[in-house]
């Protein structure tokens, strides 16, 4: 059982990595990007998220690449610099950077669905994990030409994954990611049950 003191010291450093990859992750490439281009708000366009699916909607798949490598990194940076301080604390900035992207303050806590900045906290935390995320998601995209499909497939493979590799700790902060990332996705659980969703480089 863990020392209750240990735990109260331990508190406020956890909370300062939270709230570190919180500030971090609610950066907004995509709305950062689209914008630098002169394409305008890219929440105006297609689904109205700022991550990398939708900015490919606007056609430039440059930006959607820098997006994606924005939105990933962010949660990867949030992770190897807490990760300096300990485990303990590098989870917490992940879990943080993970929900700054989904609830960012600076645009009043409507921001993207989280799946890269899932994956680059995951290539962090447990990078086998992140092999397993992408082979999972470029099969079923393959297969589908759904990204919100292999993103949720995906999801459930890694926490599975993580568990059979024995990464506890990981597993089981990713099966909370991933129940996040089902709650965030289910429009597009409701858009493909009643096969309305756009499929990978559709403009719908």
């Amino acid at each position: 059982m863990p020392d209750p003191i240990s735990w109260q010291l331990a508190l406020p450093y956890l909370v300062a990595a939270l709230l570190f990859g919180y500030l971090l992750g609610s950066i907004p490439f995509g709305l950062i990007v689209t914008r630098l281009a002169g394409l305008g708000d890219v929440r105006k366009i297609g689904s109205g998220n700022i991550g990398a699916t939708n900015v490919l909607r606007t056609g430039n798949k440059k930006l959607a690449a820098l997006t994606l490598l924005g939105d990933a990194l962010k949660g990867t940076v949030a992770v190897l610099l807490a990760g300096l301080y300990g485990p303990d604390q590098a989870v917490a900035a992940g879990l943080g950077a993970f929900l700054g992207h989904l609830f960012p303050v600076w645009l009043g806590f409507r921001g993207g669905k989280g799946v890269a900045t899932y994956l680059g906290v995951l290539i962090a935390i447990a990078w086998p994990g992140a092999l397993i995320f992408a082979g999972v998601w470029l099969a079923v995209a393959f297969i589908t030409r759904y990204s919100s499909l292999s993103a949720l497939v995906a999801a459930i493979a890694v926490p599975v994954g993580l568990y059979l590799l024995d990464y506890v700790q990981a597993a089981e902060l990713f099966v909370l990611m991933s129940v996040i990332v089902f709650i965030k996705h289910r429009t597009n659980i409701s858009r493909l049950m009643a096969g309305t969703e756009t499929r990978i480089g559709g403009k719908g």
